[in-house]
């Protein structure tokens, strides 16, 4: 869109950028409520026509445990 503008990578030495999205809860939200958005997001990520529509749009779905996406989120800020 911008021809004449160089991308980041061309002038910031091993610049990567990536992005996710996730789901959140409110702080206190009890964990069998956790747990069954967790095992209903899993699932409807794992039908294969929601996961060939996330892929179409260049994403590639990530299920994990609410600590696993936890661990993700700190990783990733920090």
């Amino acid at each position: 869109m911008l021809p004449d503008v160089p991308a980041v990578a061309e002038f910031v030495q091993a610049y990567v950028a990536s992005g996710w999205i996730g789901i959140g809860a409110p702080k206190g939200t009890p964990a069998a409520i956790i747990d069954r958005l967790n095992s209903n997001i899993a699932a409807g990520l794992a039908d294969p026509q929601l996961k060939a529509r996330i892929k179409g749009l260049g994403a590639d779905p990530m299920p994990m445990t609410p600590t696993q996406f936890e661990a993700l989120m700190g990783d990733e800020t920090a």
